[in-house]
This record gives C-alpha cells, sequence and structure tokens, in this order.
C-alpha cells in the first residue's frame, strides 16, 4: 500500500511539473494572430512564436498572403531536381511556382499549426526596393477591402507584419503598409493589437527602424521595448532541444528557394515591435500575450494517443 502512495504522489508531482495547457499559461482567453506576409516563404519570420502560440496556448493563427511567389525562380535551380521542372527558367518558373510554392507553404504551416491561408495573388514581378513598384502594379483597393472584411470577420486579437524597413524587399513593405491601412480602416475599439517583427542574433540588438518615410502609419512606438521570443529556450532530455529547430523544419519545407536553405540556423529573437496606432491597452494586452508565449513549457498532450500514432 505504501509503495502504491509513493507512486500516486510521484505521478501527481509529474503533472505538475510536465504541465497542461490550462495550467502553464496565464492567458484567459485562447489568442488568435494573423499573419501578413509578401512571400510563400516570409512565414519562417515568425515560426517559433506561432508554434507555441497554436500548439502550446491553445491559439489560433492564420496567414494572409500577399504574392503569388513566381518571382523566386532565379532561386530555384536546385528545385528543378526536386519537382522535375526547369523552374529556374522565367517562363516555367512563373507558371508552376505559385502552385508549388503554396504547398510548401502550406507544408510549414502544418508544422508550427497554421489554421487557414488566405491568398492574394498579387503579382511578384522583381526585386525592388522601391515601395511604389508593388503599389502601383497590386491592386491595392481590392487587398485593403478584403484584409479589413478578414479582419471584422476574425477578429484576431494580434495581427504580425513584417518590419517595413527602408532596406528591405519592396514587398515586404507594401504588405506591412496594406495590412495597417486595413486596420485604421476599422473603428478604434475593434483594431487588434498590431506588432512589426524581425529576427536578431541576441535579445540585446535593437532595430535603427523608427517609421518608414514618406508612412506615418508605419510609426513604431518608440518609447516600447521588443516584444520577445527567444528561439534558443531549451527543453527536452538534458535541455537539448530548443526551437531553432522548429524555425529549420520550416525553412526546409521551401525547396523551391535555394537562398532561404541558407537561413538555416541564422536568427535567434523574434522580435516584435509595437506600431504607435496602438493605444495602450492593446500594447499591454501584447506584453501578457508575450509573457505567456515565453512561459508556457513544452508539455505531453493529453489528447494525443502516442503509443498509436
Amino acid at each position: 500500500m505504501r509503495k502504491l502512495s509513493y507512486l500516486f504522489c510521484f505521478l501527481l508531482l509529474g503533472i505538475f511539473v510536465i504541465g497542461s495547457p490550462a495550467d502553464a499559461q496565464e492567458l484567459d482567453y485562447k489568442p488568435k494572430v494573423l499573419l501578413v506576409t509578401a512571400h510563400p516563404d516570409d512565414d519562417a519570420l515568425f515560426s517559433a512564436t506561432v508554434f507555441k502560440t497554436t500548439h502550446l496556448l491553445n491559439g489560433v493563427v492564420d496567414l494572409a498572403l500577399m504574392t503569388n511567389g513566381e518571382g523566386g525562380y532565379k532561386y530555384s535551380t536546385l528545385g528543378n531536381f526536386i519537382y522535375n521542372r526547369e523552374l529556374d527558367k522565367e517562363e516555367v518558373g512563373r507558371a508552376y511556382l505559385p502552385g508549388i510554392r503554396k504547398r510548401e507553404l502550406m507544408a510549414g504551416g502544418k508544422i508550427v499549426g497554421l489554421r487557414n491561408y488566405f491568398f492574394f495573388d498579387q503579382v511578384d514581378k522583381e526585386y525592388s526596393k522601391d515601395i511604389d513598384n508593388p503599389l502601383k502594379r497590386w491592386d491595392t483597393k481590392i487587398v485593403i477591402r478584403r484584409l479589413q472584411n478578414i479582419l471584422k470577420q476574425e477578429q484576431y486579437d494580434f495581427v504580425f507584419t513584417m518590419t517595413p524597413s527602408e532596406d528591405t524587399h519592396a514587398h515586404h513593405k507594401a504588405s506591412a503598409i496594406l495590412a495597417l491601412r486595413a486596420i485604421k480602416k476599422l473603428p478604434k475599439d475593434e483594431r487588434p493589437t498590431v506588432l512589426a517583427t524581425d529576427i536578431t542574433s541576441s535579445v540585446d540588438d535593437s532595430t535603427s527602424y523608427t517609421q518608414l518615410e514618406g508612412y506615418p502609419i508605419s510609426k513604431l512606438a518608440v518609447e516600447e521595448s521588443p516584444l520577445q521570443f527567444d528561439r534558443r529556450q531549451t527543453f527536452g532530455h538534458e535541455e537539448r532541444l530548443n526551437y531553432k529547430i522548429i524555425a529549420s523544419w520550416v525553412i526546409a519545407e521551401h525547396k523551391s528557394q535555394g537562398t532561404m536553405q541558407l537561413l538555416m540556423g541564422r536568427g535567434n529573437v523574434e522580435q516584435y515591435w509595437p506600431y504607435a496606432m496602438n493605444d495602450s491597452a492593446r500594447i499591454e494586452k501584447a506584453h501578457t500575450f508575450f509573457e505567456a508565449v515565453n512561459e508556457v513549457p513544452i508539455y505531453r498532450n493529453p489528447d494525443i494517443d502516442f503509443d498509436n500514432e
């Protein structure tokens, strides 16, 4: 009897140590997040935070993708051997990459737990840093109207954009600006908290970005520190695992994009900067959310029968 009592206590202790979704996180709601990206491989930027949100905080994450990704044909030479097509020839790549890259995106999305995808299929003509390039080529009125409808219908708690800094791809800048414009059109009490995302090497790194010139809507709340998740957070046997694994898995799915694979293992910290258009209550909500993201541990999901997978 005494041995059984000891066993019961040990098992009970194990439950508290391992944790569960209910007792491991501090949120009193299931977070809903929308990612707004430019290209089908930009999802890797958010991968660790998304994984924790969907798998450990019982949240929902969707993705709105602006372009069809056809412009990636220049980097598809190795993809030729995977997909048995000459994808690095412009006419072939532009014809087949939109479908291929969507499938790659959804394969990576399955890993991190993305729920839904909204494809806007705007033209991916060429690389440029000039934001006028996409803003004059894309049907921005339709993009903003559709984003606005999605935001109204889904009522997200948070929207993550790419940081629209001067030296980044024009498509990245444009996707962020259009998301911000759509959010601004919502009544103030219906707006999600919107954050600009970047990857750094250290939690002590900081961005020099404050606002994209000519676009005051893109201004950050400069008095705020970034909300962060360090992918090097460890777990598992002897703390030998970390969340950089998740990012690497996602990157590995984008096999049509050779240069994407060169980012494997680079970047340690996901940083999320509040835009100035957020009010203080929404920024505080984001702080609470990222506290939960950082604190919730890996647990063995009781709803999964691991022995019969």
